[in-house]
């Protein structure tokens, strides 16, 4: 079993993490701080190439596969967890199905243009009362001449505030199955809720979205046929997960490295506290930690890659690696101790922020149980 990069993938890994140490890691706490979308980073990375990762050549895309998509991503939340979450967001779920499903028009006029960042997208999957639960969906789709007129509620929306336009799965047809339409702001009856306050990702917003009567024409609705928006989206869960691990790689990297750097310069004593076992107990455990997690995400993502069966690693990964960046960023904290406390440093971002990987692509609890079910099949 070959463990090494290839020289593509050291090469586009690099490239990021220069421009992370560069351009994100300095700015990171104000970017953080803005509370604001931050399109110039977002302009800078797609001027590197991240949101074409992903995609096809014949579209303007670099053809990459997943486990080099996931180098990148680590190094980018490395620097920033809200400029990864952003980035995340719009190089896959913002815009994926438009890719997959979007007409010639539609593909020119919207999915082109956001891989140069120009144009924003945002997926409005969750609701009141459907989160990890698909089967609770209850936005619906009424058949009407010319489209279909949707009425429901979504929630945790992330990039609804500036999104140009949105992917949403609402029920549709007699059998009232998940179908994907894409709604624009300018669509009478989408509405754009209250923003949600939350306690990390500051510079990723996230807000309710009400569908009051919105009608939204044939040409926007995705799905090939009604009813088609389940097995699309199922498809692509794995790869979410596998990202949010990368993500959760990039924060305990961050937070692994400023509890080294902190430990050796900290004296007490007369001596760094990098000389106290208690502290050198601590380093091992988080450097192994973040050690088997890199190992499981990439595992993952060469599975998917290689078209192998990959549902029940993906989960794995994101589990592991999420779990394992919490425990780590709380690790550091407590080797800084007070300062691990304090705004002035970056752990508490890194603490804040690392929940954030707890939840999207499903929660731990949720992922165990998918874990259980494919060892029981």
């Amino acid at each position: 079993m070959d463990f090494e990069l290839t020289p593509e993938q050291r090469q586009i890994r690099d490239l990021f993490a220069r421009f992370v140490d560069a351009e994100v890691a300095p700015r990171a706490a104000a970017i953080d701080a803005a509370h604001a979308y931050p399109r110039e980073a977002m302009r800078q990375l797609a001027e590197l190439g991240f949101f074409a990762m992903r995609y096809p050549e014949n579209v303007g895309g670099l053809n990459l596969d997943l486990a080099t998509f996931s180098l990148a991503l680590a190094e980018i939340a490395r620097g920033s967890m809200s400029l990864a979450g952003c980035a995340a967001m719009q190089a896959l779920m913002g815009t994926k199905f438009l890719h997959l499903l979007g007409n010639d028009e539609i593909v020119a006029r919207l999915f082109k243009p956001a891989l140069a960042a120009q144009k924003i997208g945002a997926i409005c999957m969750t609701e009141p009362n459907a989160g990890s639960d698909l089967d609770s969906i209850a936005t619906t789709a009424t058949r009407v001449a010319g489209g279909y007129v949707l009425n429901g509620q979504k929630t945790w929306v992330t990039a609804a505030p500036v999104a140009d336009f949105f992917t949403v799965f609402a029920r549709a047809g007699d059998a009232r199955k998940l179908t994907i339409f894409l709604v624009e702001p300018h669509f009478p009856g989408l509405i754009v809720g209250r923003a949600i306050d939350k306690m990390g990702v500051w510079a990723l917003p996230t807000s309710e979205l009400a569908l009051d009567g919105c009608f939204v024409p044939d040409s926007h609705r995705l799905s090939r046929t009604e009813g088609d928006g389940e097995e699309h989206l199922r498809q692509t869960l794995a790869e979410i997960r596998i990202i949010t691990g990368a993500m959760a790689l990039g924060v305990a990297r961050a937070a692994l490295d400023e509890a080294v750097r902190y430990a050796g310069e900290r004296q007490q004593f007369g001596k760094p506290i990098n000389r106290f076992q208690a502290i050198q107990i601590k380093l091992a455990d988080m450097a192994t930690d973040y050690e088997a997690a890199v190992q499981l995400v990439r595992y993952a993502a060469w599975r998917l890659d290689s078209g192998a069966p990959h549902h029940k690693e993906a989960a794995m990964a994101k589990l592991f690696a999420t779990e394992a960046a919490a425990r780590i960023c709380d690790q550091a904290a407590r080797v800084l101790a007070s300062y691990g406390y304090a705004m002035e440093y970056p752990v508490q971002r890194y603490l804040r922020d690392v929940r954030f990987t707890l939840i999207g692509g499903g929660t731990s609890e949720i992922l165990q149980l998918i874990i259980a079910k494919e060892m029981t099949r």
